[in-house]
């Protein structure tokens, strides 16, 4: 089943109310969030039936992600479940898609493609470290930053290396402290489609400062196989397959969970794949065949089985951030 957030895009032509990924798969979607100030109808859950998406419950806030979470843990548990409409069901072409998990309760963006680390860590002269083979390590992301399909991205400011990341994200329906292998279908709602938007010379210049779902038939602590390609205005620039992921979600969310508690919402990425960023094509390919994104771009990445997320790149106009002239340095020492 794919369950998603949505706007009646008629509904809010009318003068309804307000709003702002592709669907989650209660067995897929994709993050991504609220625009802000998008005029639109109410927010709703609903699931989609073939063309048209049937409403089940209201989308807004917190009611709305327990609302998504809800209906796929549903689903897991009845593939054939088709619950009651609340409200008439709407074509999909009239419908504003939203994340389904706009603010989850947090983001851990794993490592897990080993041909994507394999070409980055050779370029800069490394071989693969031995304990990427033992812990699969992830980084905690802003849950408040989730975009959704069609809205606009901007480069951060002092930012000329805007990159896509090709990924996919499972989001959890159930939370826990230490989880086991044998948990994880259980624990896991459903999938998404992911794009983890990267600033390649602001995080160069940071990192210097060391600072059971539909979806996964035989479980999730399998892989299936899945093709995965991103497209820049039209063109392909990325294609790999899921199956090339190291370690499995379910070991990412026994990782995860181990002396520290995971919960209901939480989204967990894989991961860029082998060829899923430009950084990792402008290496092996070279700058000029592989530019960094520019306003105007449109970025699409799709994941056979979950659908499309795609997106269009705008300047920004946020100034970037200045050091306080006024404010008085400590000494070294003091």
């Amino acid at each position: 089943m794919k369950i998603c957030r949505f706007i009646n895009i008629q509904e809010g032509s009318r003068g309804a109310g307000e709003g702002g990924a592709r669907p989650l798969d209660g067995g897929g979607g994709g993050p991504a969030g609220e625009g802000g100030g998008l005029a639109g109808g109410r927010v709703r859950v609903g699931y989609l039936d073939g063309e048209v998406v049937v409403p089940v419950a209201d989308g807004e806030g917190r009611a709305g992600l327990e609302a998504v979470l809800d209906l796929a843990m549903a689903a897991n548990a009845d593939p054939g479940l088709r619950p009651a409409a609340d409200g008439e069901a709407v074509a999909l072409e009239e419908v504003r898609l939203l994340a389904p998990v706009a603010e989850p309760p947090s983001i851990r963006d794993f490592y897990a493609f080993e041909q994507h680390v394999r070409t980055a860590r050779s370029r800069r002269g490394l071989e693969m470290h031995p304990d990427w083979y033992e812990l699969p390590v992830f980084y905690f992301t802003n849950p408040a930053a989730v975009l959704g399909p069609g809205d606009p991205v901007a480069a951060p400011p002092r930012s000329a290396e805007l990159d896509y990341e090709l990924e996919v994200a499972c989001v959890l329906g159930r939370g826990g402290t230490n989880l086991r292998l044998e948990d994880a279908d259980r624990a896991v709602a459903g999938f998404m489609v992911m794009n983890d938007w990267s600033a390649r010379d602001i995080q160069r210049r940071e990192m210097a400062q060391s600072l059971g779902p539909e979806f996964a038939p035989g479980g999730v602590r399998e892989v299936p196989s899945a093709v995965m390609t991103a497209t820049v205005n039209g063109v392909e620039w990325s294609r790999a397959d899921l199956d090339g992921l190291w370690w499995s979600f379910a070991e990412m969310l026994v990782y995860a969970s181990e002396w520290a508690p995971v919960r209901r919402g939480d989204v967990l990425g894989s991961g860029t794949c082998g060829t899923g960023c430009i950084l990792e094509l402008s290496l092996v390919h070279g700058a000029d065949k592989y530019p960094y994104l520019q306003p105007g771009d449109e970025v699409e990445l799709e994941v056979a089985g979950l659908g499309v997320l795609a997106n269009q790149v705008v300047a920004g106009h946020a100034p970037p951030f200045q050091p306080d002239p006024d404010r008085m340095r400590p000494r070294l020492g003091q």
